[in-house]
């Protein structure tokens, strides 16, 4: 620490030399010119007063030669210019108080007082300038000191502006001076500086290099420089340190590696990695089976290597920060002549510093799901198509039993026809969803698209529920925001997701609730939701409430295809539907159409 001060207080006492003769220089200089300044403006004010009063005197003297010399002389006046005359002499002797001049004010004086007494002994005042010699060379005197008096002014200015040039350009030269020392010292201690520390500095810059490019086998310099021998010694055990620190984390590197290629090659679905070029540069065993690639596959872009050229637009999305605005549809795919059906899902791998290294696909083997749920489907459409023709004639037959039946309304019999009417009232509905839902999954409804307003679609939704929240105490609001387009769907499939999302919203929300029918426009898509207070969805249960014949959470009742089918309908448009719920407090569903 000691030794870094002392590197410190070198360069500061050299820094403050160059700024200290620098700031004298600089100093002299401005006193000089100040002084200079200072000298010269007293010296031509003086000698301007000179010139002024000269002036005055003359065209005074000349005022009373010619009052003299008129044809009648105004003694009042020649009075008056004379005591004129003699205040600006004393004001000329009080300004030239013997400054050493050739022709001063008091000499002028004398003159003028000789002029006025050779005056007095003129006979005839009228010709004072006409055969008077002795007048005559009197008046000559005088003028002529005063015309010399002028002339050694100007000469003195003159001489001031030449001594100005000439003291002007020593203070340049000075200035000049002081500038090249500064400049010579600076060049001086810039170049031991450079000689101490220049070169060992660069020998430490580039073995800094060669340690960043990973090669600790550096030449660390030597020089004189306490200071930077000290420097060059921790740099050595820097590299030392980093060289062990590199060892130790390779081997980390190395075992983490191993560690991670296990994982991801035990993991049962398949897994590829891809850059943020979007080309391949991984694939696990699982992904490499499912798929029958080899890993010649690898730097191939991703829909290249499927025969899918819209999964390149899918991962651009993903890569950009995006996510997929639907569950992607199945892979098909051909291996060794068996065919394949895998679902997938596109996440991004972000840096902890938020942009994006790359993506990562999933692979699931859904072959056998998808073929159970295809005889699924297939065996609910025949079971619903065969118990729709017996059920509907027990019903139409219990129908006409209770027509003839006749029952008093509060005896045994009468609520037992009723519960039995009940219940067969719920198998056709049971049996009416079943049809319904195959169709869908199915491909065999199919849509008639309308210009549909959204505001009367959810007017009318909370028309038909209004006597139901009523009688429950509840509050069936509808929000709208905005102006929001016209829908082209099927208003009555949509009626049908409504009633069932209201429906639910009634049965799951306490006395004094609030249910909201909402719409709102986002980007090119509509948003339609219902939301009410009421107890809520587990998190655990959310991702399985849009699945056929699951009930989740909530109160159970029916079979557990009205969301399902309501997610059927809302995917049949282009849309999407979700959830968003907080135990407690209640649930939002939700479904996204295209405008």
């Amino acid at each position: 620490m000691k030794l870094a001060m002392k590197l410190r207080t070198r360069l500061f006492l050299s820094i403050s030399a160059l700024i200290t003769v620098a700031l004298l220089g600089l100093l002299l200089g401005l006193v000089s010119v100040m002084q200079m300044a200072g000298t010269q403006e007293a010296l031509v004010r003086d000698n301007f007063v000179t010139l002024d009063l000269g002036l005055k005197l003359r065209q005074t003297l000349g005022d009373q030669l010619i009052l003299l010399m008129g044809d009648k002389p105004d003694p009042v006046a020649f009075e008056a210019s004379k005591q004129r005359y003699f205040q600006l002499l004393e004001e000329g002797i009080a300004h030239d108080q013997g400054g050493g001049r050739q022709y001063g004010f008091q000499q002028a004086k004398n003159d003028y007082l000789d002029f006025l007494q050779a005056l007095g002994r003129s006979s005839d005042p009228s010709h004072v300038l006409s055969g008077n010699e002795d007048l005559t060379g009197k008046f000559n005197v005088l003028r002529n000191g005063l015309i010399t008096e002028h002339k050694h002014a100007l000469e003195n200015i003159n001489d001031m502006q030449r001594q100005a040039r000439e003291r002007a350009l020593l203070i340049a030269g000075l200035i000049g001076l002081v500038g090249l020392a500064v400049l010579i010292i600076g060049f001086v201690t810039a170049q031991a500086i450079a000689r101490r520390f220049g070169a060992p500095i660069e020998a430490l810059a580039k073995a800094a290099d060669n340690i960043g490019q990973g090669n600790f086998e550096v030449t660390l310099p030597v020089t004189s420089a306490v200071e930077i021998n000290l420097l060059t010694k921790r740099f050595g055990l820097m590299a030392e340190a980093l060289r062990q620190h590199q060892a130790t984390n390779v081997d980390e590197l190395l075992a983490g590696q191993q560690r991670l290629q296990a994982v991801l090659d035990s993991i049962d679905d398949g897994l590829l990695m891809i850059d943020r070029d979007g080309h391949l540069e991984h694939l696990n065993p699982v992904a490499q089976r499912q798929l029958g690639w080899d890993l010649e596959s690898l730097g191939k872009g991703l829909g290249a290597a499927l025969g899918r050229p819209e999964l390149d637009q899918q991962l651009q999305l993903v890569l950009r920060g995006g996510m997929l605005e639907r569950v992607p549809e199945d892979l098909s795919i051909e291996v060794d002549g068996e065919s394949r059906v895998l679902t997938y899902s596109l996440t991004p791998v972000s840096h902890t510093q938020g942009h994006i290294l790359g993506a990562v696909m999933v692979l699931h083997d859904v072959t056998e799901q998808r073929a159970f749920e295809r005889v699924r489907s297939e065996f609910v459409l025949r079971a619903s198509h065969e118990l729709r023709t017996p059920v509907t004639g027990m019903h139409m037959a219990f129908g006409l039993f209770r027509e003839r039946a006749h029952f008093p309304a509060d005896s045994r019999e009468a609520d037992l026809l009723d519960t039995v009417n009940e219940e067969m009232q719920r198998l056709m509905q049971l049996i009416n969803d079943l049809l319904n839902f195959s169709r869908y999954q199915n491909g065999l409804q199919k849509l008639t698209l309308a210009p549909c307003s959204i505001e009367d679609l959810l007017e009318q939704a909370r028309a038909r529920f209004a006597d139901a929240a009523q009688a429950k105490g509840i509050d069936l609001q509808v929000e709208l925001q905005g102006p929001l387009p016209w829908l082209q769907a099927d208003q009555p499939q949509l009626d049908r997701v409504l009633d069932n999302l209201i429906d639910n919203a009634l049965r799951h929300t306490g006395t004094d609730g609030q249910i909201r029918l909402q719409a709102r426009r986002h980007a090119e898509r509509v948003i339609i939701s219902v939301e009410d207070n009421g107890e809520g969805i587990a998190y655990g249960q959310q991702g399985r409430i849009f699945e056929p014949f699951v009930q989740v959470g909530r109160k159970k009742g029916g079979a557990g295809l009205g969301l399902a089918l309501c997610k059927e309908i809302v995917q049949l448009h282009g849309g999407r539907m979700g959830v968003y719920s907080r135990p407690g407090q209640g649930t939002q569903f939700y479904m996204a159409l295209t405008v």
